[in-house]
């Protein structure tokens, strides 16, 4: 093994972060189905939710943390007290992880807490006593809003969270307002201010769609750890999705010097599982979860993938537990049909090929588009003697 390749760790915030979107409700017994698949992928760590916020994640978190046997779990807190006890209760300390919330931003403590920058100081650096108090041996600091922060505030705050115990720190773009550039930055900056044992972990929103290019970037500036959600689930446009952080990682290792131990093959089980459980319809495009995201109807595209799938396919369907689809429709050739026949030991002449082509493709999809294999049976009724 490659001795400069860092291993990035993967939390999962599906079962908290995921949650919190319309329609994402999941009850105990579903959140500790899906925890358990999602410590089979080679998750790190795995938030259960918010114990003090209901009666159903304080359950949540009783079962999962009595059934992971790998995975640390970690528990959601406000700076309060209450939030900290919660958690304890629910969990215990053993193999416990607690994240306390911070307001990393002027704005934030203004329109959102109405409390001075002194307070969101103090109340994170006693939540984290506390915490440690209780006997939770990892505490971290989830610093809200910290990519619209000012470093006048940010760089106290996590320097007293150090003093006070903090073992490592979550830098959310919690508006998805960041850019790369300006997140790697970001995440630099923290790394400047913390002992280099201590672990500092990405958290971004896809409000701009680069969810997924700001996590990266904060990891190759030095980030530790990445938040992400199965399928990108999450408030509003959602978050870094793990299967795509995960495949970029696999396939990129060489150039990122990064690299996961995922079971990348695993996750579109789990994904059906959690679509199953929150009702989500399949999108037909999302990258490696899509419907169609190994998929082709295009006859220019189906001519190279038909002769070598790498021609298209960069991204490997069957290292994600995926299948290839090749789907004829108005903007398929005459090369898959050709395809087909060939593999029926057929070999017609071009004006016999034109007019399977307007009968079985042009004239029957009317733009649907239709699997290869339903084509090439019916093509085989046709054509071949009974």
């Amino acid at each position: 093994m490659n001795e400069n390749v860092r291993r990035i760790s993967f939390f999962d915030t599906t079962l908290r972060d995921g949650e919190q979107a319309p329609a994402n409700a999941m009850g105990p017994e579903d959140k500790l189905d899906l925890a358990l698949r999602i410590e089979a992928l080679g998750v790190d760590r795995i938030e259960t939710g918010f114990p003090a916020s209901s009666p159903s994640d304080f359950e949540a978190t009783r079962l999962i943390s009595k059934h992971l046997t790998r995975a640390r779990f970690t528990t959601f807190c406000r700076a309060v007290a209450g939030d900290v006890l919660a958690a304890v209760e629910a969990g215990g300390t053993a193999n416990h992880q607690v994240q306390v919330a911070a307001t990393g931003s002027d704005l934030h403590l203004k329109y959102k807490r109405r409390i001075t920058r002194e307070q969101a100081i103090e109340e994170v650096v006693e939540s984290v006593r506390l915490a440690r108090s209780y006997g939770v041996e990892s505490v971290t600091v989830g610093i809200e809003d910290a990519s619209r922060g000012e470093d006048d505030l940010l760089r106290p705050m996590t320097e007293r969270a150090v003093e006070a115990g903090a073992t490592g720190f979550v830098v959310a773009d919690t508006s998805g307002a960041m850019t790369p550039d300006g997140y790697a930055a970001l995440i630099r900056r923290f790394r400047s201010w913390v002992p280099a044992e201590t672990c500092i972990a990405t958290h971004c929103h896809d409000d701009f769609g680069l969810s997924t290019a700001n996590a990266l970037a904060g990891l190759l500036a030095g980030a530790d750890e990445v938040q992400a959600t199965l399928g990108g689930v999450g408030e509003r446009a959602g978050n870094t999705p793990l299967e795509e952080i995960a495949a970029i990682l696999a396939y990129k290792e060489d150039e990122t010097g990064l690299r996961t131990d995922i079971d990348l093959a695993a996750m579109y089980g789990a994904y059906t599982v959690l679509r199953r459980v929150i009702r989500l319809e399949e999108p037909r495009n999302k990258a490696i979860f899509g419907t169609y995201a190994f998929g082709t109807a295009a006859g220019i595209h189906q001519q190279g993938v038909l002769r070598n799938p790498a021609t298209y396919e960069y991204v490997e369907p069957a290292r994600f537990g995926r299948t290839r689809s090749v789907l004829i429709g108005r903007h398929s050739g005459r090369t898959v049909l050709r395809h087909l026949l060939e593999q029926l030991g057929l070999e017609p002449d071009d004006a016999r090929l034109e007019e399977l082509y307007r009968v079985h493709i042009a004239e029957r999809t009317d733009g649907d588009c239709e699997d290869l294999e339903v084509i090439k049976e019916r093509l085989r009724q046709e054509l071949l003697p009974q």
